[in-house]
């Protein structure tokens, strides 16, 4: 098909003028086009685009014979004709020059290819011609139109005459026939020998003749129109008759189309009505009509005045219409709508008026169709008397190969070609190379990955689709300027190799090595031309050619790999010129002159050392019958598809063999199948090279107004319905596909059920090739597109009550990316057929459309796409075919497929009452907390505040950004740390403050909770609230800590607050054991080991350092050396006779100093007695990190330089290496702790000791121990640690000897819980009595201001969740915090 490619040329005439040319004629061959103005005749050159000669009549002769009017070309270009005003026909002879002679020569550069062909220059260069006028014929009437034949020319007069001239005026005179002598009627059989009155006074005011119809399509000046043709041979005054177009009376012009027997009439209501002749009646019947419609042009459909031109393309696939208000559009020959420049915005002149769309005299097509010269109308006020140029404008098109060359018909491949450049769908060549290509040296210098032979091409094709960029590839300068125009080309199956032929030889191309072939030796690319076309097979090109040597026709086959040379050819001699070619697997089939068709078999040589093939004739078939003139055949087509009653699954080697000859006859595709009716020889009992072919049966008629036909030579047993198929391209009647219905599970076929059917849709895009396997038209016009069409297949098959065929064909493409969209497709088109019909439907095929889709998984998610993607108005008929969407909603749920039934609770919400939708709305809430669908449950929310605020007209807006959520200590899954640092204004004086831990906001939002809407006590919000606290509730009774922080982050939860209110309840622990094992359990945290040295180890019997021990504990965080002084001096080492406990003690004491002194800064809490002159320091709160850099090989290095400081025995080593092995993931480290703040900041106790057990951190255990002090505390938290401690120690002594050295080093706070009360009191009785002197670490950590101002705090956070003061928080938890995996970076507030 034809397109229109980039801005149009200008072409300029040397001479200037004040006449403006009005019409444009080319010649037979479209070399030439001779333009008219009023006094003056110019020939111009198609390439190079050039004017030759112009002849301006004398102002003298211009008075006798009057202003020219139209032009004729001779058929073999010797001769012109123009009419003149007052009646006379001017004829020229046409003169060429000498053969040294030319008006414009190329210059190469030195170097170039020599030219030593004969006649080089007349074919190459624009020749110089000259115009001689003959004797001027006087036919003493006005002429109304010219039309030349092959020795006559046709001239009708306004006199109701048809003068027949012969070219050479001399020696024949001229006869004349009168129109009311010639009988006209509706159709030949009931033509009457009488004349017909009806035309006295009419003349014919637009004729063509039409070489296939043998005849002429005329207008008359009345409108009407008419097709005149001979009776006999010759015209005569007595042997003509003409039949009538019926009901039409405003026809303006007419185009003939000689290759499809069309013939396009345009009239003044702006359409084209395009007819044909009825072969039994001889009558005119409307073929089909070209107009615009108000659908794709509402603007403009009615009011483009009457038609002014038609003109067919020279290879007759498409058709240029222009009207009198101007523009140009373009229809594939049966009324497919390609291109209309009046849909175009056009531009605006400097006063602001808009221009108007271009308006045209006269236009014709160039060579091979790849121009259209136009020729502009311009208006009077232009001022015409100045002398200017005149200017031609060239509009350039590219055109698909199958229009001249329709051998590629098999393939998935698309290819265009344009004037001097090829269009290729195929992708980076690199990425889909053909595996054929054996050339060793190209392989090895290719780094690039190439697929495996067993890979399918449409695997690659499908990704092709997905962009809309072409492969173009410039012609051959070379090549191009000796043999200009292209008029074949083919690309091979693997879409990497091209081939082109022009005037003389061919050339190839490989899109691997991006390099061109010609001809070694020019004479042998000019002594061939290729007549029938070129084709690929394997790496061979194969091309039906003329050798002007031997004067015969032949076939030949070229190797790609060699040189271009005969040398490497296969020649077989043919009989006739061929006209057609094509191939099917290895065979060849040719359509030739005499009307038959010849089938060659090909086959690959292995004896001779290059590659060749050896081509044998396997059968001849006639058709002179059946099919009146040989240019009346469009393609030729050897397919395995055929009819007959055999046709089942289990015979897959059907699709082998040649069975079939498909002919496209002017638009008929008529079908030849062999015969199989005479006696069946078994294959097996007949040698191989004795197998007769069957003859072939008479030929059926498959459709009519065919303009392309695909069939594929691969075969699929997955996917037979579709490989198996027939499709065909009918123009304005969309697509047809011949489907083959196979019987089921193996079954007997039914006796009334065909093995095919004829299934016709409509699509929106011209096709030009179809993808088989991938259900998909590829398709091109500037911007490529493809469309899906197997919905159209299976909606024609429900249509039929196909409906198992139709699951059959569904289930073979159900891994198809986009076979979801072909079901929603299929339930979009159908609903919105049905549902905006105004007449009632009969017989509604949505619930059968609706019952199809159920029966794939899918069914939920495609109703809720199309009802979400369709009007509302429609849903109520939607869900009166599909179901309740009540139903189908709690379907999703007992499928787990939320996403889907969130949609459909927004379509419950506008069907139903707000009562309702809570109703669903908290099944689907409830159920994605349970699932942790955190994105769901913020939408939810939303949705549920907003059917609360009567907002439930419209579905809540779907959030594009995450909200950051208050608690966003549980952020760490997005790779960023916790940093809780506080400013220092909120750190308050005074001792440790128990009672302020433990206060706890009493309502359930916070006064400052901007989470919720504004009215934080409305219904709906305590609604939400009750399902989040009865949510959290159930993930603490199951022990589930680390659902329960991820539910607190993602959603905002006040997990503090609430906490706080459930500390007497849900949040005790009735049995520390299990708790204990469902943390190791959910954090994926590993009971500690007891190492086999541990009996004797040092650090057991107390007599390690204890600095050493807590900073090497430690040490795997690269803050915990970088903050502290071990790389500059070693620590000053506390006397050997302290115990482990020892170092902790002093740590209560730093609570109660550290408040009072604190300033801003802050810093990392050590296992080791922070005490200095002035004790001004201030511990950080619990999960008080700071961003420190991720781990590397440098942090390793120091902890090496501190080795060799400290010089550590090796059963220290050990034991520390087993502290480390002992820890639990980074990452559960970091939830740990950050639960553990939270449960301290809540109060409950019983919660820290259990993370405290799994840390074994002792500061958390003797902290607890040192809350319980507190009247506050209730008895009955007392009595459940202390009860939950002996439990454990019992389970650790029996179950998990890990833990005893734990235990035992947390003894003193055990033997304190077993103590009377009051002496708990005493908690200074377990400090160290002697301070050690350590140095006192560097504060390098940033101060608390400057954290703020980074991590910027809410500051009207929800009170529950607020940062508590520094005071309040225990220091402890710091201790052995390693930061492996990247520093985290996270705000809680």
């Amino acid at each position: 098909m034809y397109f229109l490619s980039g801005w149009p040329r200008r072409l300029l005439c040397p001479l200037r003028s004040s006449e403006r040319p009005f019409l444009i004629e080319p010649s037979a061959q479209r070399f030439y086009l001779a333009v008219l103005s009023e006094t003056q005749i110019s020939i111009w050159f198609s390439r190079p685009s050039v004017l030759i000669v112009s002849y301006i009549e004398s102002g003298k002769a211009a008075a006798q014979f009057g202003f020219y009017q139209l032009v004729e070309w001779k058929p073999d270009d010797s001769m012109i004709a123009v009419t003149a005003a007052n009646g006379y026909v001017l004829l020229f002879d046409i003169i060429g020059g000498s053969d040294e002679k030319c008006l414009y020569e190329p210059v190469y550069p030195k170097g170039a290819r020599v030219k030593v062909t004969p006649g080089y220059k007349e074919e190459q260069c624009a020749p110089a011609l000259t115009l001689e006028m003959k004797k001027p014929i006087d036919l003493e009437a006005p002429i109304s139109c010219l039309q030349t034949l092959q020795e006559d020319l046709l001239v009708a007069t306004a006199d109701g005459y048809l003068h027949m001239l012969h070219w050479d005026s001399v020696s024949n005179g001229r006869r004349a026939v009168n129109l009311c002598t010639i009988p006209f009627s509706l159709d030949l059989q009931s033509s009457r020998g009488g004349p017909c009155l009806d035309l006295d006074g009419v003349h014919i005011r637009e004729m063509e003749y039409c070489a296939t119809l043998d005849g002429f399509a005329v207008v008359f000046n009345d409108g009407r129109l008419g097709f005149i043709t001979p009776t006999a041979n010759r015209l005569a005054t007595d042997q003509l008759q003409g039949v009538w177009a019926a009901d039409v009376s405003d026809g303006t012009c007419v185009a003939v189309n000689n290759k499809y027997r069309l013939m396009a009439f345009g009239c003044a209501s702006g359409s084209v009505l395009v007819y044909m002749i009825d072969s039994s009646t001889g009558s005119m019947q409307l073929s089909h009509k070209l107009e615009l419609t108000p659908k794709h042009y509402p603007d403009i459909w009615n009011k483009t005045g009457a038609v002014k031109m038609v003109r067919w393309s020279p290879d007759c696939s498409v058709v240029m219409v222009t009207w009198d208000c101007g523009g140009l559009s373009l229809w594939s020959v049966f009324g497919a709508h390609l291109i209309c420049t009046l849909g175009e915005d056009f531009s605006c002149h400097s006063d602001g008026t808009k221009k108007e769309p271009l308006k045209i005299s006269s236009m014709s097509w160039g060579v091979e169709g790849y121009h259209l010269w136009v020729i502009c109308s311009t208006d009077g006020a232009e001022g015409d008397e100045k002398l200017q140029q005149t200017g031609i404008l060239q509009f350039q098109f590219i055109k698909s190969a199958l229009t001249v060359n329709p051998c590629t018909s098999n393939q998935e491949q698309v290819l265009l070609h344009g004037e001097d450049r090829l269009y290729l769908t195929c992708g980076d060549p690199t990425q889909a190379h053909s595996v054929s290509d054996k050339s060793p040296s190209r392989d090895s210098g290719s780094p690039v990955h190439r697929p495996s032979a067993s890979t399918p091409l449409s695997q690659g094709l499908s990704t092709l689709l997905g962009h809309k960029h072409w492969q173009v590839v410039q012609i051959h300068s070379t090549y191009l300027e000796t043999n200009w125009p292209i008029r074949f080309a083919a690309i091979d199956w693997s879409g990497q190799c091209v081939a082109v032929a022009g005037r003389r030889g061919f050339a190839h191309y490989s899109l691997y090595t991006r390099k061109w072939k010609l001809f070694g030796n020019v004479t042998q690319e000019q002594n061939m031309t290729v007549t029938g076309g070129l084709t690929w097979w394997d790496d061979f090109v194969v091309v039906a050619c003329y050798n002007f040597i031997d004067r015969q026709e032949e076939l030949r086959l070229y190797v790609r790999t060699s040189n271009l040379d005969n040398v490497f050819a296969s020649v077989t001699k043919l009989q006739a010129d061929t006209l057609l070619l094509n191939v099917f697997r290895n065979v060849v089939i040719l359509f030739r002159a005499d009307c038959s068709i010849c089938l060659y078999s090909i086959e690959r040589r292995h004896d001779s050392p290059n590659p060749s093939v050896s081509v044998e004739l396997l059968q001849e078939v006639s058709m002179s019958r059946y099919i009146p003139h040989p240019g009346l055949v469009v393609s030729v087509t050897l397919t395995s598809v055929r009819t007959e009653t055999g046709i089942t699954l289990k015979a897959p080697q059907q699709a082998c063999s040649a069975e079939s000859i498909l002919l496209n006859l002017a638009g008929q595709l008529i079908m030849l199948q062999r015969d199989r009716s005479g006696p069946q020889v078994r294959e097996k009992d007949t040698p191989a090279n004795q197998t007769k072919l069957l003859p072939f049966c008479p030929p059926v008629v498959l459709a009519q107004c065919v303009e392309n036909v695909w069939t594929t030579c691969r075969s699929n047993r997955k996917k037979r319905h579709l490989m198996e198929a027939l499709w065909l391209s009918c123009g304005e009647a969309g697509m047809k596909v011949w489907l083959p219905l196979f019987p089921r599970d193996h079954r007997k076929p039914h006796s009334f059920l065909s093995r095919r059917i004829m299934l016709p849709f409509h699509i929106n895009i011209y096709p030009l090739t179809v993808l088989f396997e991938d259900a998909l038209f590829p398709f091109c016009t500037v911007e490529r597109t493809s469309q899906i069409y197997l919905h159209h297949i299976l909606r024609q098959l429900l249509v039929r009550n196909l409906g198992e065929q139709a699951l059959m064909l569904a289930q073979s493409c159900a891994t198809l990316p986009y076979f979801p969209h072909v079901l929603e497709l299929m339930v979009h088109v159908v609903l919105e057929e049905e549902a905006t019909s105004r007449e009632p439907i009969p017989d509604p095929l949505l619930p059968t459309v609706a019952k199809f889709v159920t029966e794939f998984p899918l069914f939920l998610q495609t109703i809720v796409h199309c009802a979400r993607k369709t009007e509302y108005a429609l849903w109520n008929y939607l869900f009166a075919a599909v179901g309740n969407p009540k139903d189908l909603f709690e379907e999703c749920l007992m499928a787990q497929d939320l996403d889907t039934a969130a949609s459909y609770l927004i379509i419950l919400q506008n069907m139903e009452v707000p009562a309702v939708s809570r109703q669903h709305a908290t099944l689907l809430f409830n159920t994605a907390l349970e699932q942790g669908k955190w994105d769901l449950c913020r939408h939810m929310i939303r949705f549920l505040k907003a059917i609360g605020s009567g907002e439930s007209e419209t579905p809540p807006s779907t959030p594009t950004t995450q909200e950051q959520s208050s608690t966003g200590g549980f952020e760490f899954f997005r790779n960023r740390s916790i940093s809780l640092s506080q400013s220092a204004d909120s750190i308050a004086g005074g001792k440790f403050n128990l009672q302020k831990a433990l206060s706890v906001p009493s309502g359930p939002s916070s006064k400052g909770g901007e989470r919720w809407c504004k009215d934080s006590d409305s219904a709906e919000n305590l609604y939400i609230d009750m399902m989040l606290w009865r949510h959290a509730r159930h993930l603490l009774e199951q022990v589930r800590l680390r659902d329960l922080g991820c539910f607190s982050a993602q959603l905002g939860f006040e997990l503090i607050g609430w906490l706080c209110r459930e500390r007497t309840r849900v949040a005790r622990i009735d049995d520390f054991v299990a708790a204990l094992k469902c943390l190791h359990k959910d954090f994926l945290w590993p009971f500690p080991v007891i190492p086999a040295c541990s009996i004797s180890s040092p650090l057991k019997n107390g007599r390690c350092r204890p600095v050493l021990s807590s900073r090497l504990l430690k040490s795997q965080s690269a803050d915990s050396l970088l903050n502290s002084d071990m790389d500059t001096t070693p620590p000053q080492v506390t006397t050997a006779n302290h115990s482990w406990l020892d170092s902790l003690g002093a740590v209560s004491k730093e609570l109660d100093s550290a408040s009072s002194h604190g300033g801003p800064q802050t810093h990392e809490a050590f296992l080791s007695p922070l005490i200095n002159k002035g004790e001004e320091c201030s511990i950080g709160s619990a999960t008080d990190l700071t961003e420190t850099s991720s781990m590397v090989d440098g942090d390793w290095t120091m902890v090496d330089e501190n080795f060799s400081t400290l010089s550590l025995s090796q059963s220290e080593l050990e034991h520390i290496s087993m502290e480390l092995a002992n820890k639990g993931p980074h990452k559960s480290q970091v939830q740990l702790r950050y639960l553990l703040h939270v449960f301290m900041e809540a109060g409950c106790l019983e919660w820290c000791v259990v993370i405290g057990l799994i840390l074994r951190d002792a500061g958390v255990i003797k902290q607890v121990v040192g809350f319980l002090d507190s009247p506050e505390v209730p008895a009955e938290t007392v009595q459940s640690i202390r009860a939950g401690l002996k439990a454990v120690d019992l389970w650790a002594s029996s179950d998990c000897l890990g833990y005893k050295p734990f235990l035992n080093l947390i003894g003193p706070q055990l033997l304190k819980l077993l103590e009377v009360p009051v002496e708990q009191v005493q908690a200074e009785a377990f400090q160290p009595t002697g301070a050690s002197k350590l140095s006192d670490p560097p504060l390098l950590l940033p101060r608390a201001e400057e954290l703020t101002a980074a991590h910027p705090l809410p500051s009207d956070g929800p009170a529950g969740a607020s940062a508590r003061p520094l005071d309040d928080t225990p220091p402890q938890p710091e201790e052995q915090e390693p930061l492996e995996e990247g520093s985290y970076d996270c705000t809680l507030s």
